[in-house]
């Protein structure tokens, strides 16, 4: 089972190699930023999986805070957008 886990960690991480390149060459400032919420969705995925497979349950309190965290970009983001200083 620990063998399935770490190898779904690896392809999460693979899609956050893949994300990173979105973030550096991406097109519009909207596709940077879909790119970053894919960062906070894996990097939750990923916490969860460490945190079962390393037996270290504390992640999970990490991931909660990352998940909780992570739309605030966003909003932050399209509220920018709207209003511009």
């Amino acid at each position: 089972m620990i063998e399935y886990l770490s190898a779904i960690t690896g392809m999460l991480i693979l899609v956050l190699l893949i994300g990173l390149g979105r973030i550096l060459l991406g097109p519009s400032p909207a596709d940077r930023m879909l790119a970053s919420q894919l960062f906070g969705t894996a990097g939750v995925s990923i916490l969860l999986l460490l945190a079962v497979i390393q037996e270290q349950f504390a992640l999970i309190n990490i991931a909660l805070v990352l998940a909780l965290l992570a739309p605030l970009t966003l909003i932050t983001f399209v509220y920018l957008k709207k209003n511009p200083a």
